[in-house]
């Protein structure tokens, strides 16, 4: 036992863990003071913790004060009064609800995300429909399918690292593996059998290229992206690069070439008012429309992504994640605009000069561009979570447009023709049919 003595003013209590030897760091001016000292005996019980570990030190009898027997000659010096329950009274535990098929395909859907994956189909199938390459109905279906199967299981995977995390946020506590639907050994299953029958798919139906670019999206997403996330705002770049990838899944899946050679150079294709000839189809397949399809999708997950984490900003600091949104709102803000402005001489410029599109597309996209430049530009001046939601619900509008607008001036499909040709052979087969008839 040491004894110390430690000051104790009139306006409060100073309860300090102090020994003899650390006295000396007062203040002499407050030791100097005339104030009443009180003697505070220390004693460390060894059997103190016990209480805590052992059920059996605390058994109740019902002739003991308050329903609690005392233990003995080991008795705490300020013992509360603990009233004990029957075990009749405890609440029951709640069952864990049968997985039946209907309920595991909605766990399935959780945790791959399906909103999500959706979004990352669309982009994918866009390069598909955007390639110059012909392509068939097999192929289409097979990158669909096996970019949504290569998605699900990067987003099962996120879930089963981050089960700690999201049970810290209101707007992630409802997953399956946190609210333990499912057990961490089947979401890791699910996540192993998609991550393998996505790349094998493509593999089988399409080209390695196209399975190596899922495979990397998976490692990508489910790897770094997941890892940064609480340790660098890089993060938030290495998404948008993850982003970016399966638009050109879809070009590589028609046999387009994602890197110049010198078979297949880079080719540009200028406006009609600089060029004397009419463009040349056949070239069209080369490096800088596939770049011009992941530069589109990269800026786009700026604005997308960092008004949403501006929203939810306060669920990620209560994980720990390391966001933009977080640690400077003001940056956040700068860095989606700064995005949506490059994404005016994206569409304006470097998208029709690939030949991806008609020059007539700089002037349609110039229109919901400029609607997204107001938007980025309201949330960077005030930081406001009006002007976020205001930029996130824009987002969401503008991809499918601008990519609807992208095939409705693809270079080389003249849709005015095309409907022409239709109603010319509808008229075609009617009077064959009426020969047909008044030969009979």
């Amino acid at each position: 036992m040491n004894s110390i003595l430690v000051p104790t003013p009139c306006s409060r209590s100073i309860v300090s863990k102090l020994t003899t030897t650390s006295l000396s760091r007062f203040p002499r001016s407050v030791i100097s003071q005339s104030r009443p000292w009180r003697t505070y005996t220390t004693a460390i019980r060894s059997d103190f913790a016990s209480y805590f570990f052992h059920n059996d030190k605390w058994e109740g009898s019902s002739g003991s004060r308050g329903g609690v027997e005392r233990s003995g000659p080991r008795q705490l010096a300020h013992a509360s009064t603990i009233v004990t329950e029957s075990a009749e009274s405890l609440p029951n535990f709640r069952e864990t609800a049968i997985l039946t098929p209907k309920r595991l395909l909605s766990i399935y859907s959780q945790l791959a995300k399906t909103r999500l994956t959706i979004l990352v189909v669309l982009t994918a199938t866009s390069g598909v429909a955007l390639s110059p390459l012909p392509t068939t109905l097999p192929i289409l279906l097979s990158t669909a399918l096996g970019t949504a199967l290569c998605s699900a299981s990067a987003n099962a995977l996120n879930q089963i690292q981050e089960v700690p995390y999201d049970a810290q946020m209101a707007r992630t506590r409802q997953r399956p593996l946190v609210r333990r639907a499912i057990s961490p050994l089947h979401a890791t299953g699910f996540a192993l059998a998609t991550g393998i029958a996505g790349p094998a798919l493509l593999l089988t139906m399409t080209n390695p290229l196209t399975a190596a670019i899922g495979v990397a999206n998976i490692g990508l997403y489910a790897g770094l992206y997941t890892y940064l996330k609480r340790k660098s705002v890089l993060n938030t770049w290495v998404g948008a690069v993850v982003g970016g990838l399966p638009p050109l899944m879809g070009w590589a899946a028609c046999g387009g070439k994602l890197l110049p050679t010198s078979d297949y150079p880079v080719n540009c294709f200028l406006p009609p008012f600089l060029s004397e000839t009419s463009p040349d189809v056949s070239l069209i397949d080369n490096s800088l429309g596939a770049f011009s399809l992941f530069m589109l999708l990269y800026s786009w997950q700026f604005p997308h992504f960092n008004s949403l984490s501006h929203l939810v900003r306060a669920s990620y600091a209560q994980a720990g994640y390391k966001m933009l949104s977080i640690l400077s709102p003001k940056k956040n803000a700068l860095v989606s605009l700064r995005h949506t402005l490059l994404l005016v001489p994206i569409c304006s410029i470097l998208v029709p000069l690939s030949g991806l599109t008609t020059w007539a597309f700089a002037l349609t996209s110039f229109a919901p561009n400029l609607l997204w430049v107001r938007s980025a530009t309201a949330f960077w001046r005030t930081c406001g979570e009006e002007q976020a939601r205001a930029l996130f619900h824009t987002s969401l509008w503008y991809l499918p447009l601008i990519l609807a607008l992208m095939m409705v001036h693809k270079q080389g499909v003249d849709w005015a023709d095309w409907s022409n040709r239709e109603v010319v052979e509808e008229t075609s087969d009617g009077r064959q049919g009426e020969n047909r008839s008044l030969k009979a």
